[in-house]
């Protein structure tokens, strides 16, 4: 695939792919903030902006509504590492995509009712997903496991509900002018709209944002663990389950795409290892998945397998 490369005097990175195929245009915003940059006793922001983010920005009170009528749509993600934004547009309406990105990189509109409105999505999001359905709260007890002192020791939706219940107005503020800046974002720009053309809109829409004093990363680094944490919890559950999580590489070490393949070997499909023999021959589980986290510090490599009825804890491990 070919693409080329801007950058703008205040910092945003563009990478551009054009492709005549298609009518559309795709913006892709990716911001360097996640889960890893909250304070422990404020987790679970990063993915409260994924929200805020929608609910107004400092010119523009509602998102969705010029996008729908421009022909787009658009969505977003949080991770430990990173928050992406995308907007999907027809190429000849490109230019209301950039309004949109632009503005809300420029300002959000700060607003006590917007705030509210989100943080209770946000709460009730935590709930239908974390505490009420099975198997939710594995993650709020796996990582802290794994993790003692890096931050990766919370999911990406955060501890609790009380943080996000308790965060101020203030407390929202200096969070997105610490990371959501031009020189600590991508922008990627895929489809038929030319090179130059997207480079003027970057230019008419972006260039006037000012850089920010983006906030240093300083993580502490996890110590090597030398024995294994263990934790027997009772939950209402249709079956027993097992979650095992190993500590791996980062995505930049030359191994990581050997534990990628290794985890499709184990427990991707009906013929992979695990599902054959502990599903298929010894029907010692009833499904069983292995996967990887996919950070960009050293990450974990997970087995997770809900045991047939009858059969034990310690004969499935």
């Amino acid at each position: 695939m070919s693409f080329r490369r801007h950058i703008l005097p205040n910092g945003l990175r563009i990478i551009h792919h054009y492709d005549g195929s298609t009518k559309m245009t795709a913006l892709n915003l990716l911001y360097d903030v996640g889960s890893k940059d909250e304070s422990p006793e404020r987790t679970g922001f990063a993915h409260l902006f994924e929200h805020l983010m929608f609910g107004g920005s400092v010119n523009i009170p509602d998102f969705d509504t010029p996008l729908q009528k421009a022909g787009g749509e658009n969505n977003a993600w949080t991770s430990n590492d990173v928050t992406n934004y995308y907007t999907v547009v027809p190429t000849h309406n490109a230019e209301t995509a950039f309004w949109l990105e632009s503005d809300r990189m420029l300002s959000l509109a700060f607003s006590s009712e917007s705030l509210s409105v989100q943080k209770q999505v946000v709460i009730e999001e935590f709930k239908q997903r974390n505490l009420n359905q099975p198997y939710g709260d594995s993650f709020l007890l796996l990582r802290p496991m794994a993790y003692r002192v890096h931050p990766y020791r919370w999911p990406v939706i955060g501890k609790n509900t009380s943080h996000i219940g308790n965060a101020s107005l203030e407390e929202v503020k200096e969070f997105f002018f610490a990371h959501y800046a031009p020189n600590n974002a991508i922008l990627s720009i895929s489809g038929s709209l030319p090179f130059d053309e997207a480079i003027l809109l970057c230019e008419k829409w972006f260039a006037p944002i000012s850089r920010r004093e983006v906030a240093c990363r300083d993580l502490p680094q996890e110590p090597v663990q030398t024995k294994p944490h263990k934790k027997i919890v009772e939950r209402e559950v249709p079956l027993d389950a097992i979650f095992k999580a190993y500590h791996m590489v980062d995505r930049k070490h030359p191994d990581y795409q050997g534990y990628d393949a290794l985890s499709d070997v184990l427990a991707s499909g009906r013929s992979s290892r695990l599902y054959r023999r502990l599903v298929m021959e010894k029907k010692l589980f009833t499904e069983i998945d292995s996967s990887i986290t996919g950070d960009i510090e050293p990450g974990l490599f997970l087995l997770k397998g809900k045991l047939s009825p009858g059969i034990s804890l310690e004969q499935g491990e």
